[in-house]
């Protein structure tokens, strides 16, 4: 151990000794076999010390971690050090001739000038970007505070920092394996190191890179961006950066002249996002990709759909036409929300790709998400696991990126297993290296609060001309050639306008993102208006109900609580009955033997939130083994993914919202922790859920499973908030329906959503089933139990569920009021939870014959055929809705109109139920209790509405 301590202090003997060999100035012909071990040379703070002793023991582990310059340093000053003695020599007595310490000092200051330019070197690697030359219009530093780092060169004073001279500028130093601005040169002048420098990080491009980890990567930047040369254009990408740019700016001048009163949100300022964008896109066709995806806010976005994804020039200016009627049903979108989805050839590598842009909301960066979902989704389906075939593309604006969340919640998942993308090119339109020649859009005026800048914009020159200028001065293109391809799109444009006034009738599907091939119509319409019955062969579930109560993996060993539950469902399989969690495992298990995915994503959701599903199994011995017996049930099934999230509800469900658009044939479900953290997406749900398909003729399946139950537990983890689904449901309270044959199917094709509570597993099991077999896809809402999870009485019979069987949107009495309905009194429906406390409390107090309990199982859109059938049944009943909500909240509002215009004000439908308030629940048990028996009391109280008017 003496001897290693040792040697970093002989090594330092040995770097002096060796370098001042290098140096043809030393002529000394005195041996230092006889000095005592010196320390390492010193740079300011003792850094190249640290820095020699670093590489050394770096060297020592692994020879081959350094460069081969230090590795041939070492083994040389390795080998003369360890012939020496193991313990410190004394100094001689003959004293050293000036020519020997001259020589050491001079070899000392060569080491320290080397540290120095090496640390030079990675201070414009971390700090050059500061500055940097950002600002367009000359008005701005690239940092409002106008930092300038000082071990940045700005001016030759400045080498002083680091212990350098004027008279160094010529001097060749070594460059360390962390630049790449030598090329194929070892060393360079510390003028031409500078010089370089400078040309890479304090030109117009700025890099902050340096904060990265991963040493691979800084590399991989840093090579792209210090090789001498890799700015260079050859002269055909000029032209054809040339010609982009043209098609670019020529574009927004053919709006601005055509539309000049018209919101557009152009580009102008940032025209050279087209071409930029065009060669990321270039890039990847070249290197393998296939599919393109992105997502982008309303900036430029007519010139992307224009001149990136290429839409018919005569279907974006037919857009302007006030006068176009709409061929399809819902509301429509502005032009600069729209979407596209478009196949054809790259011409640059002549090969097939398929780009689709997103439509999306003026909610910047929502569509974030959704694009990396639908991303996913598309990697999954083609079997690209490393994001060889599928990327995307986000572009961002610089105020958005920064302030919103969802940019923030999108990227945390972008290391998830089960979420991952395998990277994502960002473009951010930077207004502070970009600007914007109009303002916000066309119609602002941007000199009421920025009158400086706007007369410094509107003094600029444009882009295009001074690419063009600059090719015409160095003979890449001519003036004449440059003027030809202005007037050949001026032309394109003109022509396609004129195309464009013989369109009468606006298609928005022609607009559709996501296209599902051969699951509609040529027409966009569904195959049919028929659902066959849900249930399935009861061999099935028992097959399926046997795997979900086994281990399918040799020698796994689980959990002795879960070894209970696994038998408790062999149990209820045996004696042919289902609970909720089991009822689940039928429909995602028959789902996937009929060739049709199925991916569970939330908080939690492989255990589930409370402890019920518990789809992927742990081995209790093996660190990360686990094991999914759903994809065990069948040979050729298709693939069940289940996976838990990120503490995400924005991000996530966009994200499950976007896998949900690549595929009809797939369940995507989204689950939330309780019910009530659903508004922290919000924004999805209002922007794309509820009115996707009135927006964007976009047809979408997914389901959200939201937890939601009056139980004493506080008013954050009790409610799903259904009120606020149902007030956006978009079917007519006062609209009394045609009872056709098909109406059942034909009010879910009508509506914009289906929002169901279902009180039994057998509803679950054949709503989750319905939602696949249906021709057509809507969002599903379904607001899920907690405490049924395990009510003794919440069970189902294989009965219910065997082929034959289907959902049943509305499940009347079938006990005894249902033998004698002229004896009924009052007929009470419900939804939910809420059905078990009123037969408890009806048994309790003798009521079975005089009460009747009908449960909504589908709320919306509202059954009218089954509930007028019930009403029916029991003609001399006083009508009542009871739930567990608060009456300001839960479902009444939306039930009362549509009873009212079913069965007019004769027979009113009674409210039961707690009192408005303000938040959903009560933290206190006993509060709860109370407030449960009053309305339970009430519901069985006969005279409760006597002499009380409606």
């Amino acid at each position: 151990m003496n001897q290693l301590r040792l040697l970093p202090s002989r090594l330092g003997a040995q770097v002096v000794r060796l370098l001042a060999a290098r140096d043809s100035s030393v002529s000394s012909g005195r041996s230092w076999s006889s000095e005592a071990p010196a320390t390492f040379p010193s740079s300011r703070g003792g850094g190249g010390s640290s820095y020699m002793e670093e590489m050394y023991f770096a060297w020592l582990e692994n020879p081959q971690s350094v460069h081969k310059s230090w590795d041939s340093f070492f083994r040389k000053a390795s080998k003369e050090a360890s012939s020496g003695s193991t313990q410190p020599q004394l100094p001689s007595v003959v004293p050293e001739s000036r020519g020997a310490v001259s020589s050491r000092a001079k070899t000392s200051k060569l080491v320290e000038d080397h540290l120095a330019v090496q640390s030079l070197i990675r201070a414009y690697q971390i700090r050059g970007h500061h500055v940097a030359q950002l600002d367009p219009l000359g008005i701005l530093d690239a940092d409002l505070d106008s930092f300038v780092p000082s071990d940045l060169i700005t001016t030759i004073d400045k080498l002083a920092f680091y212990d350098l001279q004027e008279a160094d500028l010529d001097k060749e130093f070594q460059l360390p394996t962390t630049t790449f601005i030598g090329g194929s040169e070892s060393t360079l002048s510390l003028r031409e190191i500078i010089r370089r420098l400078e040309t890479t990080y304090c030109q117009h491009i700025g890099l902050e890179f340096m904060f990265i980890n991963d040493v691979e990567q800084c590399q991989w930047i840093r090579q792209k961006f210090e090789t001498p040369g890799v700015m260079q254009f050859s002269s055909e990408e000029k032209r054809t950066l040339l010609a982009r740019l043209v098609r670019s700016m020529r574009f927004e001048d053919f709006l601005a002249r055509k539309w000049s009163s018209e919101k557009r949100f152009g580009l102008e300022g940032c025209e050279v996002m087209i071409p930029a964008l065009k060669t990321i896109i270039d890039k990847s066709s070249e290197m393998g990709i296939e599919n393109v995806i992105l997502g982008m806010p309303h900036r430029g976005r007519l010139n992307v759909l224009a001149n990136v994804i290429r839409k018919d020039l005569e279907q974006i200016f037919c857009q302007f036409d006030p006068k176009l009627e709409a061929a399809d049903e819902g509301s429509g979108d502005v032009k600069y929300h729209l979407g596209m989805y478009h196949e054809r050839i790259n011409r640059v590598t002549n090969k097939n790709i398929t780009l689709s842009l997103v439509a999306n909301p003026s909610h910047l960066e929502a569509v974030d998400p959704v694009v990396q979902g639908k991303t996913k989704a598309e990697q999954f389906y083609r079997g690209d696991t490393q994001g060889k075939k599928v990327m995307s593309i986000l572009v961002h604006g610089d105020a958005a990126f920064a302030g919103q969340g969802v940019v923030y919640e999108t990227f945390h998942l972008s290391d998830l297993p089960s979420y991952t993308t395998n990277g994502t090119v960002h473009v951010v339109v930077n207004n502070q290296v970009c600007y914007r020649r109009r303002g916000h859009n066309e119609m602002d005026e941007p000199m009421f609060t920025q009158p400086l800048m706007y007369k410094q914009i509107q003094r600029q020159v444009p882009v295009l001309k001074k690419y063009a200028d600059k090719l015409i001065a160095e003979g890449t293109v001519t003036l004449q050639e440059f003027e030809e391809e202005i007037a050949k799109y001026d032309r394109i444009c003109e022509e396609a306008y004129g195309r464009s006034k013989d369109k009468k009738i606006l298609h928005i599907k022609h607009w559709l993102d996501s296209p599902w091939p051969g699951f509609f119509t040529v027409d966009g319409e569904p195959k049919s208006m028929t659902c066959p019955t849900t249930g399935i062969p009861e061999e099935m579930l028992t097959h399926i109900g046997s795997v979900a109560s086994s281990v399918p993996l040799e020698g796994f060993k689980i959990h002795t609580g879960l070894s209970r539950i696994l038998r408790g469902r062999a149990d209820m399989t045996k004696k042919r009955t289902v609970d909720w969690a089991l009822a689940e495992y039928m429909a995602f298990g028959s789902l996937l033997k009929e060739g049709i995915h199925v991916r569970l994503s939330g908080q939690d959701v492989e255990r589930g939130t409370f402890s019920h599903r518990h789809h992927v199994l742990h081995d209790q011995e093996v660190d990360k083994r686990t094991c999914v017996p759903m994809n065990h049930l069948w040979p050729d099934q298709a693939p069940y993914t289940v996976c838990n999230s990120s503490l995400s509800e924005y991000g996530v469900l966009g994200f499950e919202l976007g896998y949900a658009m690549a595929s009809p044939n797939a369940l995507v479900l989204w689950e939330a922790q309780f019910g009530d953290f659903h508004n922290t997406a919000q924004c999805i749900i209002d922007q794309f859920i509820s009115t996707g398909q009135a927006k964007w003729v976009r047809h979408n399946g997914i389901v959200l499973l939201l937890p939601h139950g009056m139980e004493g537990m506080g008013p954050e983890h009790s409610s799903a908030r259904p009120e606020r689904f149902l007030q956006m449901s978009n079917d007519d309270s006062d609209a009394y329906p045609v009872f056709t044959k098909d109406f059942e199917v034909s009010q879910l094709y009508d509506c914009n959503w289906i929002v169901v509570n279902c009180s039994t597993p057998a509803s679950y099991f054949h709503v989750l089933r319905r939602q696949i077999l249906l021709p057509f896809r809507k969002p599903l809402i379904i607001f899920t139990p907690k405490s049924l999870l395990r009510h003794p009485e919440a069970k189902s019979s294989f009965d219910q569920m065997v082929s034959g069987t289907s959902f049943q949107r509305v499940i009347p009495e079938d006990g005894a009021a249902a033998q004698a309905p002229e004896k009924v009194r009052r007929l009470i429906f419900c939804t939910g939870k809420v059905y078990y406390d009123l037969v408890k409390e009806r048994s309790s107090q003798g009521l079975e014959e005089q009460v009747a309990i009908t449960r909504l199982e589908q709320i919306s859109p509202f059954p009218f055929d089954l509930i007028k059938q019930e009403a029916e049944r029991y003609p001399g009943a006083e009508l009542v809705w009871c739930q567990e909500e608060h009456k300001n909240m839960g479902y009444y509002d939306y039930i009362n109109p549509r009873f009212m215009t079913l069965l007019g004000p004769t027979r009113p439908i009674w409210y039961v139920g707690r009192d408005p308030a303000a938040a959903p629940a009560t933290g206190n048990k006993n509060a709860h209790l109370v407030s449960l028996k009053k309305f339970l009391d009430t519901a069985f109280n006969l005279q409760a509405f006597e002499g009380k008017t409606f």
